[in-house]
């Protein structure tokens, strides 16, 4: 590590202090930096770096509401405005017990890059609260958000911050975030992303974080003469970016053996085929059940339930040729990481943000694995939230093969500008630099053009 980044993480860790995702997500970003800042000493003259860490705004207020037996609550709401230098801030809106100022900090600032990354003209940021809509009515949901949105309002629209959903955020709750925004500002315009197809929604947007992942998979294996056709699949997760993971992978050929959730994880050695596939998004997206209910309904298949007290998650403990891990953050350890290595993975995409540790990235570098980072290979679910900010803007709707043709190709660009940006730089193969590089590049010259603000 060279002295500047080692200053400037102290520094980050002295103004943002017990937020150790926010840490991790930008020593990851510099460490890949150092090469380009060596070239191109403009940057560090103009402080690129020390500013790109550092949000424009934060955003942070008080969210009451009354639940079904009329007790009031009160939930903390986030909105982190990271960086609007080549467009109005984008990102999604968290709803988890676990949301903080750090975990919104750390998706923020990898926004920036991703967005970046996708050619479109979007800026980074992220929200949330830590309200948990688990178990929760219809009606209690609605009463939060309208709750939620009454403040938010007054800091997003159009041109300026483009929320969407993000875990826990679904088109339910962006229906009743969007109704409340509508009323308050009597105007009906493209606030949000992740609408409903009858008001201003796009087709292939719930689909496209996850087909993106399988996408950009799919372009990792292609560069040593591979394709997805008979590869068993880990993936993580049973929300809308693992669903996807699976109807894509099962659609070019490959098969999944593992699906999760907070409470345990099922491994089916059969495979996780269309018809077993309907039967989870009904279980999780209609009647919000646990994962376990899979194997009572397809007994062939083995639950197994979180044990706290293991240091490794046992998911991918399994013989596989990749892995799409589709959960959350931090869910591939260095124990885990090494396991996938022996278990023969060739190709890790990342359906999630930063799901694996420093520790797990290094020793997939070192083992040469295709690996995907974050920031890239799920990037396309924001890049259809920009095709449906453009289908708003054109107040038009394009058709389904329309919008995953764009998405198609987004992800190829993507995946060039990181095969480009590693080789270019000195690490070819690397996609963890070649996302880094290639997303800061846009973002630093915007910066440079625009002046000191």
């Amino acid at each position: 590590m060279s002295e500047f980044v080692e200053s400037l993480m102290q520094d980050v860790k002295a103004k943002n202090p017990d937020q150790p995702e926010f840490h991790q997500a930008v020593y990851e970003v510099l460490t890949s930096l150092e090469l380009v800042l060596e070239k191109h000493p403009e940057y560090r003259k103009a402080k690129i770096v020390e500013r790109i860490v550092e949000p424009e705004r934060v955003i942070m207020f008080r969210v009451p509401w009354v639940d079904d037996n009329g007790e009031v609550q009160i939930n903390r709401g986030y909105r982190i405005e990271m960086n609007s230098a080549i467009g109005p801030y984008k990102g999604g809106l968290r709803f988890h017990p676990s949301v903080n100022l750090g975990i919104l900090k750390f998706l923020a600032f990898e926004q920036v890059f991703k967005n970046s990354l996708t050619t479109l003209p979007m800026g980074g940021g992220k929200g949330g609260s830590d309200f948990n809509p688990k178990g929760k009515s219809d009606a209690e949901v609605m009463r939060f958000c309208q709750s939620f949105m009454s403040e938010l309002f007054r800091h997003i629209g159009p041109n300026t911050d483009v929320p969407a959903g993000d875990i826990g955020v679904g088109g339910r709750e962006i229906g009743y975030l969007f109704g409340q925004y509508k009323k308050l500002r009597n105007e009906f315009t493209g606030v949000l992303t992740g609408k409903g197809l009858g008001w201003g929604g796009s087709l292939i947007r719930p689909e496209a974080t996850g087909y993106g992942s399988v996408y950009f998979a799919s372009e990792m294996l292609a560069t040593r003469g591979e394709t997805l056709e008979g590869k068993t699949c880990l993936v993580s997760g049973s929300g809308n970016v693992a669903q996807y993971t699976v109807e894509k992978i099962n659609q070019l050929g490959g098969k999944v053996v593992t699906l999760s959730d907070s409470s345990g994880y099922i491994y089916d050695e059969e495979g996780i085929d269309a018809k077993k596939l309907a039967f989870v998004m009904e279980l999780k997206n209609v009647r919000r059940g646990r994962i376990k209910e899979y194997a009572e309904k397809y007994p062939n298949a083995v639950y197994t339930p979180v044990d706290p007290n293991l240091d490794y998650n046992p998911l991918w403990n399994h013989k596989a040729d990749c892995a799409f891990p589709s959960a959350t953050q931090n869910e591939i350890n260095g124990k885990d990481a090494q396991h996938l290595v022996d278990n023969g993975v060739i190709c890790v995409s990342e359906g999630a943000n930063m799901p694996t540790t420093i520790e797990g990235i290094n020793i997939f570098l070192e083992n040469k694995i295709l690996y995907g980072p974050g920031k890239a290979a799920n990037a396309g679910g924001v890049a259809v939230s920009g095709l449906e900010m453009s289908q708003n803007s054109l107040r038009l709707s394009w058709t389904r093969e329309e919008v995953d043709q764009k998405l198609h190709q987004i992800m190829k660009n993507i995946h060039k500008t990181c095969v480009d940006s590693a080789e270019a730089y000195g690490t070819p193969g690397n996609y963890v630099n070649g996302a880094n590089i290639g997303g800061f590049l846009k973002v630093a010259n915007a910066m440079l053009d625009q002046g000191i603000v």
